[in-house]
């Protein structure tokens, strides 16, 4: 088991509240270089044509609430690091700064919340301490939140991806034969131990609005197969995702309104993953289609295009591009046969985004001219194609709507459409499939 001891939450240094005396300061915040800590905020893995390493991660620069009101990221001034909470909800995005008493290691999480205060958890001598850090005029407040203590037994303990309502966080501590679910943040008593699953876990996709259903890619036998752990079932676990028998087949990311699933598999190409697609409890198999193989390039799916129920083939899906040119976005839907390659906004905050219901690709950027920026890119419904502009402080600039990301690939470029969109194509899924219920078929196609 993955045996953790439970510090418990300490005297309050703050009121808890989020008294946000805000003001739009951005001071420290530059634009992060490759020294840029790892904050895991989505579920992602490698592809490409030749077999890469097992469990790197692409970085993700920031973190986002599931609705997209908040981001919290560590910046940077000079050689020290401190956390920046973003407003993207306002007339304009705005960053606030909330620096401790002392500059955070690199290693540092941070995750924001729905009321708008940064959780944060720090590691230091076997011990994770957590902490919900709130703006008070010009100072910061912080709730120490207790600790996790893990053995040194090769046990790690992460932040997983922002929980749907923004009131609870959780965190994933993978021991050496077992994984175990952590509530840190939302519970009554400091961190609450919520489930062991045996085998080794990574990963982490939300799979309802509720914060109930968790997939996470569990390792056992020598295989890897996403299951689902119920949460409020004593973190019972079923499971989700097996393709074949002999594959690895992990759960990427989910869009609980049309059941759109980005997974990946090595089952077409043994020996090599793939990216592929499917619908929770549809009895179709699943689909690698061949536009998402990028020659030299790892792929990875950051953000779904949310509030399209039951029309996952119509679902906008934002892709992560890191190639031996840099790094770029691709966007594709399952409808379509090809990926547009866009150049991404200067300063992106790499692998970062946010799609909206009306189908407009968020992507936040730092640079010394604009510390806080989005840029906005709205889809043309006409070729498939989008047009985008930037928005910061001090006003708005247009980005241009890419011919490419890297010289030589697909691009396109117009000016925004507000039409009504075509008609879907018919459903795959007819009803809602309860969640324990709705593995994927057996079937795999290329």
């Amino acid at each position: 088991m993955t045996a953790c001891a439970i510090e418990p939450m300490a005297a309050n240094a703050g009121n808890g509240e989020n008294g946000d005396g805000e003001t739009s300061r951005t001071e420290g915040a530059s634009t992060e270089d490759g020294e840029t800590p790892r904050t895991e905020g989505r579920a992602i893995t490698e592809y490409g044509e030749t077999p890469r390493t097992e469990g790197v991660i692409p970085r993700t620069e920031c973190v986002i609430t599931v609705d997209g009101s908040y981001a919290a990221r560590l910046a940077r001034d000079g050689d020290s690091w401190f956390p920046e909470r973003w407003t993207l909800d306002g007339p304009e995005p705005y960053a606030v700064p909330l620096p401790g008493n002392q500059p955070e290691e690199p290693g540092t999480e941070v995750q924001p919340m729905g009321d708008g205060r940064v959780l944060i958890r720090r590691f230091a001598d076997g011990r994770h301490t957590f902490s919900l850090l709130y703006p008070t005029g010009p100072q910061t407040g912080e709730l120490p939140l207790g600790a996790v203590e893990c053995p040194a037994d090769g046990t790690s303990l992460r932040l997983l991806p922002p929980a749907p309502g923004g009131e609870n966080a959780y965190a994933l501590a993978v021991g050496p034969r077992s994984s175990a679910v952590w509530l840190v943040a939302g519970g009554a008593f400091g961190p609450e131990h919520l489930a062991e699953i045996p085998g080794r876990c990574s990963g982490g996709v939300w799979l309802d609005r509720a914060g109930r259903m968790l997939a996470l890619d569990r390792e056992a036998g020598g295989r890897t197969k996403a299951v689902v752990v119920d949460l409020e079932r004593g973190g019972e676990v079923s499971p989700l995702l097996q393709i074949t028998d002999g594959s690895d087949d992990r759960l990427l990311l989910a869009d609980p309104d049309s059941g759109l699933l980005l997974i990946s598999s090595d089952a077409p190409s043994p020996g090599r993953t793939r990216l592929g697609w499917g619908v929770l409890g549809s009895t179709l198999p699943v689909r690698f289609p061949e536009c998402l193989r990028v020659q030299d390039c790892a792929v990875t799916p950051f953000a779904i295009q949310p509030g399209q129920v039951l029309m996952p083939e119509g679902c906008g899906v934002a892709l992560r591009v890191d190639g031996p040119m840099g790094s770029w976005v691709g966007v594709w839907r399952p409808a379509a046969r090809q990926v547009l390659h866009l150049p991404a906004p200067e300063g992106w905050l790499t692998g970062a985004g946010l799609w909206t219901e009306d189908g407009e690709l968020l992507l936040p950027y730092a640079t010394a001219d604009t510390p806080c920026g989005v840029a906005r890119w709205a889809a043309l419904l006409g070729n498939g194609g989008l047009t985008g502009e930037a928005e910061g402080p001090g006003g708005t600039g247009a980005t241009g709507a890419g011919d490419a990301g890297p010289e030589g690939s697909e691009g396109g470029g117009g000016t925004v459409a507000r039409a009504p969109e075509p008609d879907p194509p018919e459903p795959v899924v007819a009803r809602p499939v309860p969640l324990q219920q709705a593995p994927l078929g057996n079937l795999v196609t290329k």
